[in-house]
């Protein structure tokens, strides 16, 4: 047996990488069991380590629990998603902020000031930057829900503007995803979907 390499990082074991990926599914239909705001805020922990431009970090969510919340949401979606959302124990709005550049300062001192005067006047550049890296970071928050021990119902089939009014009025926040989340329920998974040949999705050089 010899030393391992200190500078070496930890590997996913194979049970880690079913549950991230391999066997990960998009739920459609969920059991009738709370997700608490204790289970939310652990998400939220996990995601916001996600990688970002400059560590900009312009992913928001709201978290969206009750029935009357549930009911503002689901008339802004499009109709094949309204039973699924509604059914849903807690629904994350994901949004990102165009106004990221205020909190340089805080999430990265040694240029903060720089970067946040930088952007002040450059509205469409932050628009941009806030939904790509957003992206970026909605990927990673669908990871967290599944390492927490939920499903997630990801959709993007809804009225982006009419969410934004209901929700964000007044804000600089602007949705990018809605996300279902819970236990699975009766039937939840569509049959699996092949993927992209690998011989036609890489290359080496």
């Amino acid at each position: 047996m010899t030393d391992r390499d200190p500078q070496a990082l930890d590997v996913l074991d194979d049970a880690g990488r079913k549950v991230l990926f391999t066997e990960a599914r998009t739920a459609n239909t969920f059991a009738e069991v709370a997700v608490g705001d204790d289970e939310l805020a652990m998400i939220w922990e996990l995601a916001r380590w996600s990688p970002s431009a400059a560590n900009g970090q312009p992913l928001r969510a709201l978290f969206v629990r009750t029935r009357e919340g549930k009911e503002r949401l689901v008339r802004h979606l499009d109709e094949g998603n309204r039973a699924k959302t509604l059914s849903a124990p807690a629904v994350a709005i994901l949004a990102y902020d165009v106004d990221f550049h205020e909190q340089m300062p805080t999430v990265f001192p040694a240029r903060g000031d720089l970067l946040r005067a930088a952007f002040a006047d450059q509205t469409d550049v932050r628009e941009g930057l806030a939904a790509y890296n957003s992206a970026l970071q909605t990927g990673v928050f669908l990871l967290a829900v599944r390492a927490a021990g939920f499903a997630a119902g990801p959709m993007a089939g809804f009225d982006k503007a009419g969410v934004d009014k209901e929700f964000f009025a007044g804000t600089s926040w602007r949705s990018q995803l809605v996300v279902n989340i819970g236990h699975p329920g009766a039937d939840p998974w569509f049959p699996r979907l092949p993927r992209v040949p690998v011989e036609d999705a890489v290359a080496w050089a």
